[in-house]
């Protein structure tokens, strides 16, 4: 399957793959954070996905994929590094501000840093009308956020700190994405990558959340919070993964691009499953939202 996918990058079949990934991602990126802020607390939740992905993926990593030549090493280590800082900084933003008001500001913000970083470090071009896609997509997340913090429930005091850490976590977002295809890219085997991905990335949030677990008052069954994470785990996997093949098969800010569409998919999540309110204005502005992306891949 290695092969497979390799032989498709830089083909039309290899971008159509890379279309359907990103949209993959977006759908089960929404869904994963929607988990991640469900009934559990976030710091609890994320210590269970992880743990239960660094688990499933241990065996293939270490029985199953090839191992990665030494050079892919010191990426991994940096790649550990800046998901720390991203998971850190996520949980944190989650703590502090309503799903559907912090999640479109960390996902607006990512995709502008990554289209810039993809510029600078793989000399991606992008034609006038993608630009004014970006810029649609962008207005539209960015007008989501600002319509929802009109029914911001938490004291004013935390809405600076919170819509702090959304941008901070935003800025995480595009170093990851951009670090992360060049991880990909560098890799002989795409799967060693996210093999060994997802089995050191797992190691660490699983040791504060049980620290934080331990300092609880009164602390939660760890049955059902485990199969939450055993669930998230198998999102993380196919969300991810996805994103991871699809920066690999076509250009990386494209890409990100369409995987912001998951503010479209977060907000119905949040009207379905949580209960919140969606309305003409909010349809409109996801409306715009998707709209940008169509130009986007449309116009490349």
């Amino acid at each position: 399957m290695s092969q497979w996918l390799i032989s498709l990058e830089g083909t039309p079949a290899g971008h159509s793959l890379a279309v359907a990934l990103a949209l993959t991602a977006a759908f089960l990126h929404a869904a994963f954070g929607a988990l991640q802020k469900g009934r559990h607390d976030p710091w609890l939740s994320r210590g269970a996905i992880d743990i239960s992905y660094a688990l499933i993926a241990a065996p293939f990593a270490l029985f199953v994929v090839p191992w990665p030549q030494p050079g892919l090493w010191p990426i991994l280590a940096v790649t550990f590094l800046i998901h720390v800082g991203y998971k850190l900084a996520q949980a944190q933003t989650y703590v502090l501000g309503s799903y559907t008001v912090v999640y479109p500001v960390v996902r607006g913000t990512g995709p502008l840093f990554t289209v810039i970083g993809a510029t600078i470090f793989f000399d991606e071009r992008y034609a006038p009308l993608q630009w004014l896609g970006v810029a649609l997509l962008l207005a539209g997340i960015f007008g989501l956020a600002a319509f929802n913090l009109r029914h911001w429930q938490a004291g004013r005091a935390q809405l600076k700190p919170a819509l702090a850490m959304a941008v901070l976590t935003g800025l995480f977002v595009a170093s990851y994405t951009t670090w992360d295809a060049f991880g990909i890219r560098r890799a002989l085997d795409p799967f060693t990558f996210l093999a060994w991905f997802f089995l050191i990335d797992g190691l660490f949030m699983p040791v504060l959340a049980v620290l934080h677990w331990r300092q609880m008052v009164s602390r939660p069954a760890l049955p059902p919070l485990m199969a939450r994470g055993v669930i998230g785990a198998l999102i993380a996997f196919f969300s991810f993964g996805s994103i991871m093949l699809a920066t690999r098969l076509d250009q990386v800010g494209q890409a990100a691009v369409l995987r912001e569409t998951s503010t479209v998919f977060a907000a119905l999540i949040g009207w379905l499953m949580l209960g919140e309110k969606v309305g003409g204005i909010r349809l409109a502005l996801m409306g715009l939202i998707a709209g940008g992306a169509v130009i986007v891949e449309w116009a490349g």
